[in-house]
């Protein structure tokens, strides 16, 4: 429930206006915001917090001073807010210009779940960037079980990204996504089996997903597996296993 209302709160924030919980106007903008602000501060710090304590407490780590680092991550995430802001700017316009359908941004931003699925995205992004354990993949567990779009946060997604429709899309933890991508539904961007090392144990912590490069555009229900490259404005067709 914590992460929820966290996510809840960021929405406010990300989208001034369009979820925020009351009327905004000229005059109340700033204190509004600010209000929000040191409320969501305090809910991440304590989730935070917590999921380093859990670590902690899992692992008989040394203590990690989780409460202050709990603070301070909370803050380093309250200051890429505003460059965090900018990139989903580019994300709706993006599926505004590249959907016949929209008839606005506030029905992109309002309804459609590629959108909601990465603003979660891209703030886990943030929180897993900073090596907070367990949370990041809790918001986007979440967003995936709201939107059916599983978007792993260890995954480099680039500016101007569309997920359209999404139903089904799972993009894996080492994919790199460059800028103007459009995906459709039922994509995966998965890894092959695991390599084993010498004692026949999983090896993990490599680069096993695909990269996507620039302007590429993959149609519903193409697979994509492994570290390969797909070139600049590349076109992937449906049902297509690469």
């Amino acid at each position: 429930e914590g992460v929820i209302e966290i996510i809840d709160r960021l929405k406010e924030i990300l989208f001034p206006g369009y979820f925020t919980r009351g009327k905004l106007d000229p005059v109340n903008l700033r204190y509004s915001l600010g209000e929000s602000t040191a409320t969501l501060f305090d809910m991440l710090s304590d989730q935070i917090g917590r999921s380093i304590r859990h670590d902690c407490f899992r692992y008989g780590q040394l203590c990690s001073v989780c409460d202050e680092q709990g603070h301070q991550i909370a803050l380093n995430l309250l200051r890429a807010i505003p460059s965090i802001r900018k990139v989903l700017a580019t994300d709706v316009h993006a599926a505004y210009e590249g959907d016949p359908a929209a008839k606005s941004y506030d029905e992109i931003i309002f309804s459609y779940p590629g959108v909601f699925a990465i603003m979660v995205y891209r703030v886990a992004h943030k929180l897993f960037e900073y090596n907070v354990p367990l949370l990041p993949r809790i918001m986007t567990e979440y967003a995936h079980s709201v939107t059916g779009i599983d978007i792993h946060p260890g995954a480099e997604i680039d500016e101007s990204f569309v997920i359209d429709h999404g139903t089904g899309v799972v993009i894996g933890e080492t994919t790199n996504i460059g800028q103007n991508v459009r995906l459709y539904q039922g994509v995966t961007l998965g890894a092959k089996s695991f390599p084993m090392d010498d004692s026949g144990n999983p090896i993990k912590g490599i680069d096993r997903h695909p990269v996507i490069e620039d302007e590429v555009t993959i149609y519903s229900g193409a697979t994509i597996l492994g570290r390969v490259t797909i070139g600049k404005g590349a076109v992937i067709g449906g049902n297509v296993w690469v």
